[in-house]
C-alpha cells in the first residue's frame, strides 16, 4: 500500500491514493429516538432498556433444536440406517430436546442469552438485548440497586433536603425579624 492510506500504488488511478471515511452516512442505530410533545424536555427523559421479544427468542431456541434434529438426520442416513428407524429416533430427539427448552422456563439466565455478549453476531438483535439485561440485572443486584430507582434521585433528594434546611433558615430569620420588631 502507498503510504498505508487504501491503493496498492496511486499509479495510473488518477487519484493521490489517500482514502477518507464518509462522515455524512449514519447507520440505523445513530438516529436519535422520535420524540413527542411531552417528552420535549431532555431532563424527562429516562432511559429505558431494550427489552428483548420472548417468541423471536423462543423461535430461535426451537430452529436450533430442528437443525440438531437434522444434523443427526444426516448422521444416520450417512450410516445407512433404514428410514422408519431414522425417523423414530430423530423424533425421540427433537422430544428430548424441546423437554430440556422447555425446563429452561421463562428466566432471563436460563433464556439462552446469558452468555458474553461478544460472541453474538450483529443480526441477533434480540439475543443481544436479552444478553444486556442480563448482565443490568447482575450488575444491579451486585450494586445493591433496588429495581424502582430512578435515575438522578439521589441528587434530587440532597437538592430537596437542601431547599428545606434554606427556607427552614428564612422561617427562623423571619421569626428572629418579628420578635426584635415587636415592642415588649
Amino acid at each position: 500500500m502507498s503510504s498505508n492510506v487504501g491503493l496498492s500504488t496511486p499509479r495510473g488511478s488518477g487519484t493521490s491514493g489517500y482514502v477518507q471515511r464518509n462522515l455524512s452516512h449514519l447507520r440505523p442505530r445513530d438516529y436519535p429516538p422520535p420524540s413527542s410533545a411531552s417528552a420535549a424536555d431532555s431532563n424527562t427523559r429516562e432511559y429505558r432498556q431494550r427489552q428483548p421479544d420472548k417468541e423471536i427468542l423462543e423461535h430461535d431456541r426451537k430452529r436450533g433444536v430442528e437443525v440438531k434434529c437434522l444434523e443427526l438426520r444426516d448422521k444416520l442416513e450417512d450410516e445407512g440406517v433404514d428410514e422408519e428407524e431414522i425417523d423414530d429416533q430423530v423424533e425421540v430427539y427433537r422430544n428430548k430436546l424441546l423437554k430440556e427448552l422447555e425446563g429452561e422456563g421463562e428466566g432471563w439466565d436460563k433464556a439462552g442469552g446469558g452468555g458474553k455478549r461478544g460472541v453474538f453476531k450483529p443480526h441477533q438483535v434480540h439475543e443481544i438485548a436479552l444478553a444486556k439485561a442480563v448482565e443490568s440485572e447482575r450488575l444491579r443486584n451486585a450494586l445493591g440497586i433496588s429495581k424502582d430507582y430512578r435515575e438522578g434521585s439521589h441528587w434530587k433528594k440532597q437538592e430537596e433536603e437542601r431547599q428545606k434546611r434554606s427556607e427552614d433558615r428564612e422561617r427562623e430569620i423571619a421569626a428572629g425579624r418579628r420578635r426584635s420588631a415587636s415592642p415588649s
